[in-house]
Formats: C-alpha cells, sequence, structure tokens
C-alpha cells in the first residue's frame, strides 16, 4: 500500500511534514509535488491531472490518496476514472463542483499580487492564474456516488467556504464518514496538523469493508 498526500495549491509536499511526524507508522508515504509536475507543461487542470495519472501509474499495488483543496481534487477525479487502485480517499477542504464566482473573486485578487508573491508557491504568476482559470468548468457531482472505497470527508472547523461541500461528499458518497478538523481553518495541514494526524491515523487504523488492499 502506498500513500499519497498532495498538497493544495499555493503549497508543496513540505505542507504535509508537520501531519507526518505526528502520525503512526504508515507503509510507503510519499508526498506529491505538484509544481514540478508541470515544469515546461502547458500550466492547466487537463495537464496537472494528466502528470498525476502518470506518477500514480508508476506506482505499484494500491494507493491510499489523501488531499487537500487543489490536492483533494486531483484525488477525487483520479478515483473516479481510476476505482481500481484506490483503496482508500481521503479529501480535506474538497469541491466535486467548483464554485465558478469564487474562482472569480480569487483570480482578480491574484492578479492585483505582485510576481514575488507567488515565489514560495512553485509557480510563476501567470501559471498559477491559468491553473485556476482551468478548474472552472470541473463538475464531479454526478460520478461521486460511485465511489465505492473508504471515504472521510475533512474540513478545518474555521473553513466555511468548504464546508458545504465536504458535508455533501459525504452525503452523496455511500459510506463516507465527515469530520471537522478542531483549531484549523482552509489550510489544516499547516493550521492543525497534530489533531489532522490524530483524525487520519484512526482512519487508516479502521480499515474495514471496501479496502482492496
Amino acid at each position: 500500500m502506498t500513500h499519497l498526500f498532495i498538497h493544495g495549491l499555493g503549497q508543496t509536499a513540505a505542507a504535509w511534514d508537520g501531519v507526518l511526524r505526528h502520525m503512526a507508522a504508515l507503509p510507503d508515504v510519499r508526498g506529491v509535488n505538484l509544481p514540478p509536475l508541470l515544469q515546461g507543461r502547458k500550466a492547466d487542470y487537463e495537464t496537472l491531472s494528466g502528470e498525476f495519472d502518470a506518477l500514480c501509474g508508476g506506482i505499484q499495488g494500491p494507493l491510499a490518496l489523501c488531499g487537500l483543496s487543489l490536492g483533494a481534487v486531483l484525488a477525487l477525479d483520479y478515483t473516479l476514472r481510476h476505482p481500481e487502485r484506490v483503496d482508500s480517499l481521503a479529501l480535506i477542504a474538497p469541491q466535486y463542483r467548483m464554485p465558478r464566482l469564487t474562482l472569480k473573486l480569487q483570480s482578480a485578487a491574484f492578479r492585483r499580487m505582485p510576481e514575488r508573491a507567488f515565489a514560495s508557491t512553485g509557480f510563476r504568476k501567470a501559471e498559477f492564474l491559468s491553473l485556476t482559470a482551468s478548474m472552472a468548468a470541473l463538475d464531479f457531482s454526478r460520478q461521486v456516488p460511485g465511489i465505492a472505497c473508504r471515504t472521510l470527508l475533512l474540513v478545518g472547523e474555521k473553513d466555511r467556504a468548504n464546508r458545504k461541500a465536504a458535508r455533501e461528499l459525504a452525503e452523496l458518497i455511500p459510506g463516507a464518514e465527515f469530520q471537522a478538523v478542531p483549531g484549523a481553518g482552509h489550510e489544516a495541514n499547516l493550521d492543525a496538523p497534530e489533531a489532522l494526524a490524530a483524525v487520519l491515523s484512526a482512519f487508516y487504523r479502521s480499515g474495514g469493508p471496501g479496502s482492496i488492499g
């Protein structure tokens, strides 16, 4: 079993370091660093998801996917297209139907920011804007009820923007669990790493029906 941790837009794989330090030992843990997947390639969601598919395709055996925000979208999308590969799915601050107004407001704010503000994200400003814009039409609402693997939906207790979508996903996916992460906002892996680690550790220990591993 390989556990993949996929960060959100504006983060890097290092955003999971604090969480993983507090978690019980897991077999084969890998943090996925998204910006290098787009180096020299078109900065849009289709390209990113294709590169993520290729990365997963190079790993033998079942996958346990854990993603936050953009990482949650990639994990959800991959699970829908490759259900036979995914043993469990943990989605933090997920969206399954992109909130277009929110994306437009975010893009407007990003355009006003200087280039240097994007240095820590691994993307140039133009790439950041292009990737965000390319996600506006994503809508997985019809497919998600078909997910059969064990699924955990999480949202920071202070993350009001993503709470509704997380609860809706928990209702749409058969047998899915929903929990709020105490003390966390949107970036739960950075805001409350110990609390998030405790929830994820319990989920991975539980195993149960639906496991393919």
